[in-house]
C-alpha cells in the first residue's frame, strides 16, 4: 500500500505542477474567475483520474510527458464537473474536500462561469499537445468529448431519480454514466496514448469500466458509513435527497458483498495485457480498501 501512496502522490505532483503552469495565478483574465478556477483546482484530493492515466500509461510503456497534458485536461473536467455538482440547483453542498465550495465562496455566477472556462480550457490544453501526433489529439479529444456528456446524462438520471425506487440495473446505468465514463476514458487515453492495439484497449476498458463501477459503489457506501469530516464533504447528503444508491437497495453488507464482486471480475480481465499490471490491480484493491 505504501507503493501505491508513493504512486499517486508522484502522479497528483506532475498533474499539479502542469495544472499550475497551465493555469498560473498570474495569468491572463479576470482575477475573480482565475481564483475561483484555482480555489476548486487546487482543492486537494488524490488526482485519482490522472493518477489512472499515469498508471496505465506506464503499463504500456509511455513515457510521462506524453501523458501530462490529457492527465490535466481530465482533472479539469473532473473540476468543473464537481464545480457544478455543487451548486444549488443541483446537489446543493457546502463542502468539497473539507473547504468551501467555489460557488459558497464566490458565488453562484462566478461558480458557473469558472466551471464553463474549466471544460473548454480541457480541450484546448489537449488539441495545443506537440507531445503526440494531431490525429492521436483528435481521437483523445473526440473520446474525451463522449465521455463528458456522457457524465452530464448521468448526472441528469441522478437528478430524475431523487425519490424514486430504482432497481440494480437502473442505478448501475446511473453510475456507469455519471461516474464511470470520466475513469473509464481517463484508463483508455493510456493506451491511445501508447498506440496500443485493438485488443489491449478493449481490456483497458473492460477494466476500466468495472474500476468506474467501483468507485461509484464505494462512494455510496462510505456516504452512510463515514463522517463528514473523513469525506471532506457532507455526509448522508444521499440518503437526505431521496437518491438511489447500492446501500439503500442492498443494505450495507450486501454491499460490501457487492464491492468483492465487482473487483473480482475488474481484475481478472488484467489478464489479457501484456503487461505487468500489479500496479492497475493495486488501484482496484486500493478502492475496495477506502469502502471498508
Amino acid at each position: 500500500m505504501n507503493e501505491l501512496k508513493d504512486f499517486f502522490t508522484d502522479a497528483s505532483a506532475r498533474v499539479n505542477a502542469e495544472l499550475e503552469w497551465l493555469i498560473s495565478s498570474d495569468g491572463p483574465g479576470p482575477p475573480r474567475l482565475r481564483d475561483a478556477i484555482r480555489w476548486s483546482l487546487f482543492g486537494g484530493g488524490k488526482r485519482f483520474r490522472p493518477a489512472l492515466l499515469f498508471a496505465v500509461g506506464r503499463t504500456l510503456g509511455v513515457p510521462d510527458e506524453k501523458l501530462l497534458r490529457t492527465a490535466a485536461a481530465i482533472e479539469m473536467i473532473h473540476t468543473y464537473s464537481l464545480i457544478h455538482d455543487d451548486l444549488p440547483s443541483m446537489d446543493d453542498d457546502d463542502l468539497r474536500r473539507g473547504r468551501e465550495t467555489c460557488h459558497k465562496k464566490y458565488g453562484e455566477a462566478t461558480a458557473i462561469l469558472a466551471g464553463d472556462a474549466l471544460q473548454v480550457l480541457a480541450f484546448q490544453a489537449i488539441a495545443e499537445d506537440e507531445t503526440i501526433p494531431p490525429a492521436t489529439r483528435t481521437t483523445l479529444i473526440r473520446d474525451l468529448s463522449r465521455a463528458a456528456v456522457r457524465m452530464v446524462v448521468g448526472q441528469q438520471l441522478d437528478l430524475e431519480s431523487e425519490g424514486r425506487a430504482l432497481g440494480l440495473s437502473e442505478i448501475e446505468h446511473i453510475h456507469v454514466n455519471k461516474t464511470g465514463a470520466l475513469i473509464a476514458f481517463s484508463a483508455v487515453a493510456g493506451g491511445i496514448i501508447a498506440d496500443a492495439s485493438d485488443d489491449t484497449v478493449k481490456a483497458v476498458s473492460d477494466y476500466a469500466e468495472g474500476l468506474g463501477l467501483l468507485f461509484q459503489i464505494t462512494d455510496d457506501l462510505l456516504d452512510v458509513t463515514a463522517s463528514t469530516e473523513d469525506l471532506g464533504k457532507t455526509a448522508g447528503k444521499d440518503q437526505a435527497a431521496g437518491k438511489a444508491t447500492y446501500p439503500s437497495v442492498l443494505g450495507v453488507e450486501a454491499t460490501r458483498m457487492k464491492i468483492d464482486e465487482v473487483r473480482g471480475r475488474t481484475v481478472e480481465v488484467l489478464g489479457k495485457l501484456p503487461a505487468d499490471t500489479s500496479l492497475l490491480r493495486s488501484i482496484a484493491d486500493f478502492l475496495v480498501y477506502r469502502g471498508t
